[in-house]
């Protein structure tokens, strides 16, 4: 069954309003009618079973007929990622890989070594929140993977800091401990690094406030592998992919 999107405020009353883009694609794409069946989720976890009952040129309505279990259930695991920004669609990948394995939120970050800047990749959010919303789509989650304004690398410590029970990760290819030493935990914040690793200035400036260095023995991964590689581990750990 086809799933949409519509925010929390577009419900009332019984029924639900699809916006333009939504409506576009139920058109002229999936040729859909009225009296047709779909499924409609509101980005905050909750998933309906709806009717068509109206399409328009700017939206469409469809009758509440009852509320159903998203396909993809959330993770008892609260997991955000503060990935380094990667050139070019590599961090499209990482998007939406991250949305597929459970990631709540996600920290664009700016290290050292990042060959991106701070101001341009502020300008690729807007796309990289419409890939969060088309996975979401395809994979079944009903709650939208938030995704933070990009940061840089002691901004985003600041924001780990500020969450109360959470224990913050740094993956690394060298100066850490394997995994396996790390306690359960509900709410994580993992670091993974960009293409040219991390300075030994940040490795020691996230000691220095709390957050624990972990490596795969050695193990030397491309930044967009080890990105979603932290992310299904995590989840296989700590999780629900186990």
């Amino acid at each position: 069954m086809h799933r949409f999107y519509a925010p929390p405020s577009s419900f009332d009353d019984g029924t639900v309003t699809l916006g333009q883009d939504e409506t576009r694609h139920l058109r002229d794409v999936l040729r859909m009618r009225g009296g047709e069946s779909v499924r409609v989720f509101d980005g905050t976890g909750r998933e309906f079973l709806c009717e068509v009952t109206h399409i328009g040129r700017r939206d469409s309505r469809a009758r509440i007929v009852d509320e159903v279990p998203p396909t993809a259930p959330e993770s008892p695991l609260e997991l955000t990622l503060a990935a380094a920004i990667l050139k070019g669609d590599k961090f499209d990948w990482v998007v939406q890989k991250a949305v597929e394995l459970g990631v709540s939120r996600l920290t664009p970050t700016i290290t050292a070594r990042c060959d991106v800047k701070l101001k341009d990749s502020a300008k690729r959010v807007e796309r990289w929140r419409k890939i969060v919303l088309e996975a979401s789509k395809q994979c079944g989650r009903a709650k939208l993977m938030s995704v933070d304004e990009p940061a840089g690398f002691g901004e985003s410590i600041d924001l780990e800091e500020s969450r109360d029970g959470s224990v913050a990760l740094l993956f690394s290819e060298r100066d850490g401990l394997p995994l396996s030493r790390i306690s359960p935990a509900k709410l994580i914040t993992a670091f993974t690094g960009p293409e040219g690793g991390w300075e030994d200035s940040e490795l020691a400036a996230a000691t220095e406030r709390g957050v624990r260095i972990v490596t795969f023995g050695g193990r030397i991964l491309r930044a967009e592998t080890a990105s979603i590689s932290v992310s299904a581990l995590l989840q296989n750990k700590f999780g629900d992919m186990n």
